[in-house]
């Protein structure tokens, strides 16, 4: 069975799903051009493409198939029944978290917003918000979603599940990383100097530089 507090880890999975496409939307008539770039990926890029809808697709569907099929859960050594219940406060914690940071995280982008890497299709530099604290604030919050599931609905496949996902980030950011720096030069090398790639704060060097810039 899944408990209470698996279905509403579903939930939350599948109301940031619905939030996520309607950002897509938004940003697309932002920037009048498609965001969604995953096609255009090849090599290494279009594996953490797959990666990426694998990764939330087993989150998923994965417990219900489990559901579904109780040969599979009954030899799973993750899955608890629902039992534990501090588990799944926590993880419902961590994953609305999660949810929410992921969000905000993609709307402050705006215009600049993409799904994946075209070295043709590179927005504005955003450097306010929550990326003061991370490069990439949309994938940190996008883990503690499906870390937070796995720990409600401790299985097989959404743990799976999360480290597909932190395998694809990996992938992806380093791509990504390497299009920004050719297209934004000095601007990007300095965003990046100062803030984590994951999250943190800025280096005190690098603030007293920037006030500095601005006195």
């Amino acid at each position: 069975m899944i408990a209470g507090f698996g279905w509403g880890a579903l939930a939350i999975l599948f109301g940031y799903l619905g939030l996520f496409a309607w950002g897509n939307t938004v940003s697309r008539k932002a920037a009048d051009e498609t965001v969604w770039l995953f096609n255009r990926a090849t090599g290494r890029n279009r594996l953490a493409a797959i990666g990426f809808c694998a990764a939330f697709g087993l989150a998923f569907f994965g417990p219900l198939i489990w559901l579904v099929l109780p040969r599979l859960h009954k030899i799973d050594p993750l899955w608890t029944e629902g039992q534990v219940a501090l588990l799944g406060i926590i993880g419902m914690f961590i994953a609305s978290v999660g949810a929410m940071v992921a969000f905000a995280a993609q709307i402050s982008m705006g215009a600049s917003w993409r799904v994946g890497v075209s070295g043709d299709a590179i927005g504005e530099l955003v450097d306010g918000g929550l990326y003061q604290f991370s490069r990439n604030p949309t994938f940190v919050g996008q883990f503690m979603l499906l870390a937070g599931i796995a720990l409600v609905i401790p299985a097989i496949p959404t743990f799976m599940a999360t480290l597909l996902f932190m395998w694809s980030a990996k992938t992806q950011v380093r791509s990504e990383e390497a299009s920004l720096q050719l297209a934004l030069g000095l601007e990007y090398h300095r965003y990046a100097a100062s803030v984590p790639r994951w999250i943190g704060l800025r280096r005190k060097s690098d603030r007293n530089n920037a006030q500095a810039r601005h006195s």
